[in-house]
């Protein structure tokens, strides 16, 4: 394997402001993927805990923050052992929302890496229905 990077696209019926906060702010986070101590802000360290088990599941720092078009930090997780790899979001004014896309990359390249991949991979695309689900389905107050 010789370039192990994950790349996904949606596309969201949400404005890019609105699927910025979902991206940056604790609890918009906490609805879809894990939920960070601060809103995620250029140059700050960043944890992410599990919104039932409390415990720190990802950490890196926040390497740009330019709302609402990118967003960039490094990713580490226990199962990624000293690799640091790294996720970027663009987010893209389409008619009727927002095209979202994710670029996460620096994965592990050795074959004993490739069921962690996997599991990224469908984790991502866990994250995302749950992304959408929270974007397009109204909440009771």
């Amino acid at each position: 394997m010789t370039n192990s990077i994950l790349q996904k696209a949606i596309f969201l019926r949400a404005e890019p402001e609105t699927v910025w906060a979902f991206l940056t702010e604790p609890d918009r986070l906490a609805e879809w993927f894990h939920k960070p101590e601060h809103p995620l802000t250029a140059g700050q360290k960043l944890k992410m805990f599990g919104t039932t088990s409390g415990d720190l599941l990802i950490w890196g720092e926040v390497r740009a923050a330019r709302r609402p078009e990118y967003l960039e930090y490094t990713f580490t997780i226990k199962p990624l052992g000293d690799t640091v790899s790294v996720v970027k979001w663009t987010l893209d004014a389409v008619p009727g929302g927002t095209r979202l896309g994710l670029v996460h990359e620096g994965l592990p390249q050795n074959a004993e890496a490739f069921g962690l991949i996997l599991s990224l991979d469908s984790g991502w695309d866990e994250h995302f229905d749950k992304m959408r689900k929270a974007l397009h389905e109204p909440v009771d107050a």
